[in-house]
């Protein structure tokens, strides 16, 4: 079923009824009838205000008494800026608009024509007094320049001489003339007069005379007792035309493929002649790129062929306010030739010139002369440069520009690429160009500089200033040109200087400031800027007025609108100073603004959305300092007009009689009219139809009667539209199961949105469903859209069932809404209906608090909050703000806050992982949320201290048991720990190896592989900031049964404090003594030393690895002597050397360095005989040596 409904307005906001007649409407004219109000909105800015300085930036302050007058002044160009950008609505339905005829209006009376004007006065430069006579009469005004003629006035000496010149003033100005800077008579000259309420001379020649008499520089003045306006200086010239001197010219004698140019020298004309060639039979000479006229009149051959003498060549000049063309003696060529005949076969030679034996040559300019020429042009004209060359065969011309790209939009190419033209020349087109003429025998460039100069130009043009008395204001003038122009003031035609001093003047440059300008300060005010090229004149005038507020709209309108629609009251009203614009309801003394109520600076009232309560009279008030006047306007406010049973779409047999309804329901005080459409024209109404009120009609259904049927209910303020389908089915049809035997479809858009019964937080929506498309729709889904949060985001509000088209929707405070509606079928989902009108709701305090506030350290001295931000449906007011306040746990400190915009703060300066409570509260203007929970967040985490109590345990040579204690100082969340091995063996090294353990472990095995080996644990704790400090054991050394040191061995790390230990300490330092006082001895009797004789034998080689694979270690405890080697199991191998001491102690060996001094360790003596038989036979023992002096 095909359903539609839209809905129009006949009028704008509403309908404006005739204003009660009084003596006063009758005494003017106007017509007591009923006429519609043009919309003001449209043709009355802020020009409802006197027209003042704030457009030509007049006015930032008031002396004294006029301080809030002045503030409104310096706002009206921001709101009359405003106010272009807020367009009057057009007072729609809520449903698909439609097209309704308007009523015809009557022509408006004279006060709209003032505020007319006075909109125009206020958006344009120049500020007008309304033409209204009340005000005309009353409100005073300097000079105003009109019209003129132009700077440079050239005039046909056959016609009288016409210098223009209109002003208007109030009251009316006079006007005079000056002729070459002097007063010029008009009185005393017969021939000159001057036209009534007019400046404009007219020197007449029907008597006699002549005009050249009258050429000169003329200039008009008009003045009135406010002020005198200057014309621009005209300077007048007749027009010229002279003869062609009288000359015989003998014929040119040229040699075939030679350049030629032919000279045209016109006589100098005014304005200057156009130029054209022809022969002196008035036949066209035919130009093309080896034969064309140049910029200045010659004519150029760039290679003369035989073919050229067959005619002659005349230059002739149009001048342009004669009429009348001048022809020069015609020339005649002779060509010299080496082919005498004139065979046109070869004009269509391949290689024509070689054919005719001419010669080929590279080019060569005739025109411009050289390589390179200047060229000047003012700013804002055409720039022509033009390049002639000749050559065999003829040269193609090419255009460029250094540096850059020709400019595509400006540039032109003329005569055959000859002539290059840049329109409407600015400073960027200044630079080098160059010109490229090339042939197949070569090619030449020419170079033209090109500079662009500059007459003056506006870039702030004094405007008139209309200011209150008291009022400052100013006068700008400021122009550009190449070069810089200077800037004269003039005041009233004279110079500024030479004028009465006026102390609320100030001249700053291109800028005069009046300050607290009274009556007196009226005046018109000359700004005259110029160059070496030219100059602006521009007269602005300073007018003063003191006017009390008048209303300029006729009283007690009645305006009429529909319910729920924007509407807007219109005051325009006049007063200087600027009034200030009040409105109140039915005489209350409340004013209106804010809420649904906005007024505009031009004192416009908008109603957002039109309630019944709207009802009543509104009266506007404009008071300024002088005095206030009023105005009332009566709003009536009507129903909307509505289709409340639409008709439906119907399938019917030919012959039968359908019936299509149209219920409507409308405001009863407005006349209703119901009209049908058939495929959106309107319907005829024949004899097999019948239309009522409520339906239509078609009797004996034939073909031609399918189609789309449209009801349109209309009232002269709006109108509703509703459209059914027809189908006609031929006798055999069967339309029992139409819909079956159809193709299904996802719906058409829900349409027409309506919202009503408005309240602060629900509305009820209406739609009109869309053609369901042979599926029925199973259900609406209701979005909705905000502009604060995410303007142009749709989200989900509700669903409803596919049986209703109307629902109260649940709302938020203080969320601005507007709504779709989505139709959703077993195909599918329809595109989203076009959305509603917009309602706000009125704020509240927030009733929740923004979700998933944490607390987290970023760094190990501070604390991020972060929070979840609430939402448009969340907020309910303005400025939504959050207070975020937190504090230690478990202390009585005070709560620290602040109050974030965002969604984060930033907590510095905290213990490392420190607990804190924190809460934040939603805050908006109407107040705040409900008190929050706290939440525990922590400070930032560091890096834990190491371990306690590391202990590495060997209870056998397979495993090694690690434990540990957790770090004192964990300084956030442990989230494991790290150990690192490796097995080592005297200076060999293994692989590492890196376990992570969980926070909780606290014990770890280690399987040996090497027996032999020992291992270095480095182990620390982790936070999620990274690893700690380290701590690092070592494994105890590998027990040994078969040496007495086992125990010595098997725990290293306590051998220190064995008292057996201490005293081989001592032993050995005493021993090392006794030796040393030995060899002191034996060297004071010259004996011979054992170890002198082998000094220089090395006493460290180099370890033989084991075949077994393992490898040497050492370390600080364990460290094996100078010149020993030190198997796996710990015995050490002499070296061959004869300094060896012999068995010592418990199996121990040791060596002395050569200066006596002991480095030996104990070590476990694996095979004796074997490191016996290493050692030398020979040497001395030390210990002999003592055994022997005892």
């Amino acid at each position: 079923m095909r359903r539609l409904a839209a809905r129009g307005a006949a009028g704008d906001a509403g309908e404006v009824a005739a204003p009660a007649a009084d003596s006063s409407d009758s005494a003017q004219g106007r017509s007591p009838s009923s006429w519609r109000l043009i919309d003001l909105c449209a043709i009355w800015d802020a020009g409802v205000y006197l027209p003042s300085a704030a457009w030509n930036g007049a006015s930032s302050g008031v002396a004294r008494r006029r301080l809030n007058e002045a503030e409104r002044l310096s706002t009206v160009r921001e709101a009359q800026l405003k106010r272009l950008e807020v367009t009057r609505p057009r007072v729609l339905g809520s449903r698909e608009r439609g097209r309704v005829p308007r009523m015809a209006r009557q022509p408006p009376p004279p006060w709209v024509h003032a505020a007319f004007l006075l909109c125009l006065l206020s958006l344009g430069g120049a500020i007008e007094i309304p033409m209204d006579p009340s005000i005309q009469n009353e409100l005073t005004q300097p000079p105003t320049i009109t019209k003129q003629s132009v700077k440079d006035h050239i005039v046909d000496p056959r016609d009288n001489i016409l210098i223009e010149c209109e002003a208007k003033g109030n009251p009316a100005p006079s006007f005079h003339w000056t002729r070459n800077s002097r007063f010029f008579n008009i009185a005393k000259d017969p021939r000159v007069s001057m036209r009534r309420r007019s400046g404009t001379l007219v020197i007449d020649f029907r008597s006699g005379g002549r005009p050249e008499e009258y050429e000169g520089e003329y200039q008009c003045f008009a003045r009135n007792k406010f002020g005198t306006a200057l014309s621009n200086r005209i300077r007048l010239q007749v027009s010229k035309s002279p003869l062609w001197p009288k000359e015989n010219l003998d014929p040119v004698v040229v040699q075939e493929g030679a350049p030629l140019t032919l000279q045209c020298n016109p006589p100098p004309g005014l304005p200057s002649p156009v130029i054209f060639w022809m022969s002196s039979s008035m036949e066209p000479i035919t130009q093309d790129k080896r034969v064309s006229q140049g910029h200045n009149g010659d004519l150029y051959f760039s290679n003369v062929m035989l073919q050229d003498m067959q005619t002659d060549y005349s230059c002739n000049a149009r001048f342009h306010f004669t009429h009348t063309i001048q022809q020069k003696n015609p020339f005649t060529l002779k060509v010299l030739t080496n082919h005498p005949y004139n065979d046109s076969s070869l004009r269509n030679h391949p290689d024509m010139y070689s054919a005719r034996g001419v010669a080929e040559r590279t080019p060569s300019f005739m025109y411009p002369q050289g390589t390179a020429s200047s060229q000047m042009v003012l700013r804002g004209m055409d720039l022509l440069l033009e390049c002639i060359a000749s050559g065999v065969p003829t040269p193609d011309i090419a255009w460029y520009k250094k540096g850059g790209d020709l400019p595509s939009d400006k540039a032109k190419f003329e005569n055959f690429n000859k002539a290059l033209r840049i329109t409407n020349v600015s400073e960027e087109d200044s630079g080098e160009y160059f010109c490229l003429a090339s042939n197949k025998m070569g090619s030449i460039r020419h170079t033209i500089s090109v500079r662009v100069k500059a007459a003056p130009y506006w870039l702030d043009e004094p405007k008139n200033l209309i200011l209150a008395p008291g009022e400052d204001g100013r006068l700008v003038c400021r122009a550009n040109g190449n070069p810089k122009p200077t800037v004269q003031w003039m005041v009233n035609g004279e110079p500024l200087q030479s004028a009465p001093p006026n102390p609320n003047r100030e001249v700053a440059g291109d800028t005069i400031i009046f300050r607290d300008t009274q009556i007196s300060s009226r005046a018109v005010y000359q700004c005259n800027t110029s160059n070496e090229h030219g100059y602006l004149l521009a007269n602005a005038f300073v007018s003063v007025l003191d006017v009390p507020p008048r209303m300029l709209s006729p009283r007690n309108q009645l305006i009429r609108v529909i319910l729920y629609n924007r509407t807007r009251l219109d005051c325009p009203f006049f007063g200087s100073p600027i009034p200030t614009l009040r409105w109140f309801k039915n005489g209350q003394g409340s004013n209106l603004d804010g809420g649904n109520y906005h007024v505009y600076e031009n004192g416009s009232l908008e109603i957002k959305m039109i309630r019944k309560e709207d009802q009543g009279i509104y009266t506007c008030v404009a008071t300024n300092i002088l005095g206030k006047a009023e105005n009332q306007v009566r709003l009536e406010v009507k129903d909307p007009t509505r289709i409340y049973r639409m008709p439906e779409d119907q399938v019917a047999k030919r012959g039968t009689t359908v019936q299509l309804e149209c219920r409507v329901k409308h405001d009863p005080s407005l006349k209703l009219t119901v009209s049908w459409l058939k495929d959106d024209k309107p319907l005829y109404i024949g004899n097999r139809m019948k239309k009522e009120d409520d339906s239509l009609t078609i009797f004996g259904v034939a073909e031609r009667d399918q189609g789309s049927y449209t009801c349109v209910a209309s009232t002269e303020l709006d109108q509703d539209l509703a459209k059914a389908y027809l189908t006609v089915l031929a006798d055999q049809a069967t339309p029992t199961n139409r819909l079956a035997a159809l193709p299904k479809g996802r719906p058409d858009r829900p349409r027409d949105l309506e919202l009503t019964d408005l309240a602060e937080r629900s509305v009820r929506l209406t739609w009109i469903p869309g053609d369901d498309n042979n599926s029925p729709i199973t259900d609406y889904v209701v979005q909705f859209e905000e502009d604060q949060f995410q303007p142009g985001v749709w989200h989900d509000h509700s669903k409803y069932p596919g049986s209703v088209n109307s629902a109260v929707l649940r709302l938020s405070p203080y969320v601005n809404y507007q709504f779709r509606v989505i139709a959703v079928n077993e195909v599918g989902s329809s595109h989203p209906s076009l959305p509603s009108e917009r309602y706000r709701t009125s704020g509240a305090p927030p009733e929740s608090n923004p979700g998933d506030v944490k607390g987290e350290g970023t760094r190990k001295n501070n604390m991020e909050i972060t929070w979840t931000p609430m939402n448009a449906t969340s907020a309910f007011g303005p400025n939504l703000r959050y207070i975020v306040k937190w504090r230690r746990r478990e202390t009585r400190e005070a709560w620290n806050n602040v109050t974030v915009w965002g969604s984060r703060y930033v907590v510095g300066q905290t213990p490392v992982y420190v607990p804190y409570e924190i809460r934040v509260q939603a805050e908006n203007d109407f107040g705040k949320g409900p008190e929050p929970e706290s939440v525990i967040g922590y400070s930032g985490e560091d890096l834990p201290s190491a371990p306690r109590r590391f202990r590495v345990r060997q209870p056998n040579l397979e495993t090694i048991n690690l434990e540990w204690d957790h770090p004192e100082h964990p300084n956030g969340i442990m989230i494991g720990y790290t150990l690192k091995y490796v097995a080592f063996n005297g200076t060999k090294v293994g692989k590492q190896i890196v376990e992570n353990f969980s926070p909780n472990q606290t014990k770890f095995t280690v399987q040996r592989t090497d027996p032999v080996s020992r291992y270095r644990f480095t182990l620390s704790a982790r936070t999620q900031v990274g690893s700690g400090e380290a701590v690092t054991e070592e494994s105890p050394a590998p027990p040994n049964e078969a040496t007495p040191t086992a125990a010595y061995t098997n725990n290293q790390a306590d051998i220190a404090t064995q008292g057996w230990f201490i005293g081989l300490m001592c032993a050995i330092a005493l021993l090392v003594l006794i030796l040393l006082i030995v060899c002191f001895i034996k060297r004071s009797r010259g004996g011979k030393y054992p170890v002198r004789e082998k000094k220089d034998v090395p006493l460290g080689p180099e370890d033989p690895k084991e075949e077994d694979g393992s490898f040497d270690y050492s370390d600080e405890d364990n460290k094996p002597l100078q010149g020993s080697q030190t198997s796996l199991d710990g015995t050490i191998k002499q070296q061959e050397s004869d300094d060896s001491l012999v068995d010592y102690g418990e199996g121990g060996e040791g060596q002395f360095n050569e200066d006596g001094s002991f480095i030996g360790q104990y070590t476990v003596k694996k095979d004796k005989e074997e490191t016996e038989g290493n050692e030398s036979s020979e040497a001395t023992s030390p210990v002999n040596a003592i055994y022997s002096l005892a």
